[in-house]
């Protein structure tokens, strides 16, 4: 299904809102326009008058950028429920909308709506606005450079040049990859035109949106040994002494840096396809269902940018961590937010 233009999308939010507020359509009264950012609408239905901001998409950026609006634009009308409209709204808008108790609703048929003599949630229902084949994006595998690398110096204005230099890609290639990012909001530049993250949460946000894991090349196998802990031990032992760089992610990664939990599956990044040789000195084998072992072979080496030894094993930065972690079972999502707290506080620094 296609994103209808912003006046179709109008009509349907106006009838969905009628429809969840349980009142005839014929008590919706509308108005466009007044100076709303974007076009955005008045919609009164019933007794409730809502000010919605519609965006064509539901990714994280662009639903931060619409609740700064709709709340600004509401305070100016007695009584108004601030509403964040899209076609779908993923995981990290709702985030978003959570953290500044903004209302929301999808065209797909999800809704929170939350305020005085409301209470609204319906949750479930699929994407019905999915897009066919993969959009050109800022968090491409070899793109994802330019993201990583503002994320591991947040604070700090860098020149495209200098972000090229570190990530091992041309200036032109940068230069789309800023512009791109720039275009959705992520980045803020200061007068001599460096760039640093304008909220490296938010760009933290859409990035784990874009991420994908099972793009990497991922070998699960069985590989004998009486704990997680013994087992990556073993498997660092056998690596290094096979010459084969390696950088632990996912929980493996996750207790390493924070001793969260233990864990029974331990993630290691290869810089190369593992030989027959290499998973026999591993004693590998090879076993998607009884899997103790995670090799993944990535599909852009820049997952190694930022990387470091702790406890004489070398780890993905915490940054790659966070975002592989939302593929892992066992206790993954605390892990992700424990790590996020004591290693991406980007927010108590700032």
């Amino acid at each position: 299904m296609k994103v209808p233009p912003e006046h179709l999308a109008m009509q349907e939010i106006a009838a969905r809102l009628a429809e969840l507020v349980g009142v005839d359509q014929s008590e919706i009264r509308r108005e466009t326009g007044h100076g709303a950012p974007q076009r955005d609408g008045i919609i009164a239905v019933g007794p409730f008058t809502f000010v919605v901001a519609w965006k064509g998409s539901g990714l994280a950026a662009q639903v931060a950028a619409a609740v700064e609006q709709v709340q600004r634009y509401a305070a100016d009308i007695d009584g108004a429920v601030p509403i964040v409209a899209v076609p779908f709204m993923g995981e990290a808008g709702r985030e978003r909308c959570a953290e500044a108790d903004a209302a929301w609703l999808d065209l797909s048929g999800n809704a929170r709506i939350f305020a005085p003599g409301l209470r609204i949630l319906v949750e479930g229902k699929p994407n019905q606005f999915k897009r066919r084949g993969r959009p050109s994006s800022a968090f491409a595998p070899k793109s994802s450079r330019v993201t990583r690398w503002l994320l591991m110096h947040p604070n700090e204005p860098l020149t495209q040049r200098e972000i090229a230099r570190a990530t091992d890609t041309d200036e032109g290639y940068t230069s789309k990859i800023v512009s791109r990012l720039d275009h959705d909001g992520l980045i803020e530049k200061d007068q001599s035109g460096a760039i640093k993250p304008r909220d490296p949460d938010l760009l933290l946000d859409a990035w784990r949106e874009d991420y994908d894991f099972s793009k990497h090349h991922l070998v699960r196998g069985h590989v004998a040994a009486r704990s997680g802990d013994v087992l990556l031990r073993q498997l660092v032992g056998s690596l290094k002494k096979a010459s084969t760089e390696f950088a632990a992610t996912g929980l493996t990664a996750a207790w390493l840096l924070d001793r969260f939990a233990g864990f029974r599956t331990t993630t290691l990044y290869l810089a190369k396809d593992p030989t027959p040789e290499l998973l026999a000195s591993l004693s590998f084998r090879e076993d998607e269902r009884g899997a103790n072992v995670w090799l993944v072979v990535p599909n852009d080496e820049g997952v190694f940018h930022g990387a470091c030894e702790v406890e004489g094993i070398r780890c993905v930065h915490p940054v790659q961590v966070y975002l592989d972690l939302g593929a892992h079972p066992e206790r993954a999502d605390e892990a992700a937010s424990k790590l996020r707290t004591s290693h991406l506080h980007w927010r108590t620094n700032a």
